[in-house]
């Protein structure tokens, strides 16, 4: 019974033994692969969200691919023509068409952009203020562009402009255009736009805009004074009937300031003005 009791207890030191074996090998296997893991991990660090791919390629192949990218994109041409505001005004018992649009060709960086802007009186007088622009504009920030060319102002009388302009959407989303001009005979003045789009519903937008132009001296053939010029404050109240097309109602405070006050009131102006309006908005 006794020799029995030995050989059973050998043999059960063998099984253990036997076990012991693979537990060993797997836990040495193991811990070569945390180590591999490991030295894995410090050989690549996690990528920056939005570039996973530099974990799998070199940095000279993901650079000549994002310059290829760069050019595909940036060579895509496209256009746009927008008429911004085209509005019968109402003031003082005079009425008169006044439009203010642009139109835009190129790619994602550099495009070849058009301006104009002008009134007509409904009344049979013609052409009172009108204007043209053509510019090459850059991107150089996200929503923003740089701008350099000419404009041309067919009334009240022929006068070309250097011109150099900004444009793209400040934060809180208000639309901003400030232009700066230099006239062929010297004079320097600037235009400064802003406007936001407050959507009541999806199809109903109002439409706040304020325009303020400045002279760096006086002006008296445009009746134009040294300083804050003029002041434009208006709402827009706009239905999108469908894209693109947006008739809309409105009223505008326009008012003249310092020297160019006195030089309009002095040919039988007002300084002031309340304009009403009714308009349409459109673009392509």
């Amino acid at each position: 019974m006794t020799h029995i009791n030995k050989r059973w207890s050998h043999l059960t030191l063998c099984c253990f033994a036997a076990l012991a074996i693979p537990f060993s090998a797997l836990a040495q296997t193991s811990g070569m692969t945390s180590e591999s893991t490991e030295e894995a991990t410090v050989e690549k660090p996690a990528p920056v969200a939005g570039q996973q791919a530099d974990a799998y390629y070199s940095k000279d192949e993901m650079e000549k691919s994002r310059e290829e990218l760069k050019k595909m994109l940036g060579n895509r041409k496209t256009g746009s023509i927008l008429f911004n505001q085209f509005e019968a005004q109402s003031v003082n018992g005079s009425e008169d068409l006044y439009w203010n649009g642009q139109a835009w060709y190129g790619g994602d960086i550099n495009k070849l952009w058009f301006k104009s802007e002008g009134r007509a009186s409904l009344n049979g007088e013609g052409v009172d203020d009108a204007e043209i622009q053509a510019l090459y504009s850059r991107a150089v920030a996200p929503f923003w562009n740089v701008q350099a060319g000419v404009r041309y102002d067919i009334e009240p009388d022929s006068l070309a402009h250097g011109v150099v302009a900004l444009n793209g959407l400040a934060p809180y989303w208000f639309e901003v255009d400030a232009s700066a001009f230099l006239s062929e005979k010297g004079d320097v003045t600037a235009r400064i736009e802003a406007e936001y789009e407050l959507l009541l519903t999806q199809r109903l937008i109002l439409q706040p805009r304020i325009e303020a132009n400045l002279s760096a001296q006086d002006i008296p053939e445009r009746e134009t004074g040294a300083g804050l010029s003029t002041l434009d404050a208006g709402l827009r109240l706009r239905y999108e009937i469908r894209r693109g097309f947006a008739p809309y109602v409105g009223v505008e405070w326009q008012s003249a300031f310092g020297e160019t006050r006195d030089m309009i009131k002095a040919a039988g102006g007002e300084g002031d003005d309340i304009v009403f309006l009714v308009g349409l908005r459109t673009w392509y």
